[in-house]
């Protein structure tokens, strides 16, 4: 949990920068090519963050690395300081939180739906826009099956669940009978 905080805490400061000098769009893209380059490259990763290497050896790797790419200055001393304050090994985390601020900032909101079968194209357009409506936000929607619904779908933007499934429609029938209420 602790990481979670240290890591948007990380993310914050960035994104306040990059809303001040109107640069937070470069630097989600600079985050997300610091994160590639480290996937493609696990060597420099394990030579930047093992602490069994001298830490200026390793903090000379990072800033060769660094030099050689086109990042802005912001972004490079923005890495080195995660470095100096051993938080690089967050980088990814600290990039996933960016991500959602920067989400934010351009008013685009993500959004699960949760079908029990495969739905066309067209019925999740429809679905994405009309959360679009609901919100007035752009939606950008992932969509998972779970065969356990049975029937319908649930969808969740947030702490928002829209349940309309038929499992959940069933369970309220059953309580309501428990209660003695008329279905």
């Amino acid at each position: 949990m602790k990481n979670l905080s240290i890591s948007r805490r990380y993310a914050k400061a960035l994104m306040l920068i990059g809303e001040e000098d109107g640069n937070a769009d470069q630097y989600r893209k600079e985050l997300d090519e610091i994160v590639e380059l480290f996937d493609t490259n696990v060597e420099l990763e394990k030579a930047v963050n093992n602490p069994l290497f001298d830490k200026n050896d390793r903090r000379n790797v990072l800033t060769s690395v660094l030099e050689k790419t086109s990042f802005s200055r912001v972004m490079k001393s923005f890495l080195v300081l995660l470095f100096d304050k051993r938080r690089i090994v967050f980088l990814r985390d600290i990039s996933e939180f960016y991500k959602k601020l920067a989400d934010e900032l351009n008013g685009v909101v993500h959004a699960t739906l949760v079908s029990a079968t495969a739905l066309s194209a067209e019925a999740t357009d429809k679905i994405k826009q009309g959360l679009a409506k609901r919100v007035g936000k752009k939606i950008i929607l992932d969509v998972e099956q779970d065969a356990d619904l049975i029937g319908g779908i649930v969808t969740k933007i947030g702490d928002l669940v829209l349940d309309g499934s038929v499992k959940t429609q069933l369970f309220n029938m059953r309580e309501s009978l428990k209660r003695g209420e008329r279905v």
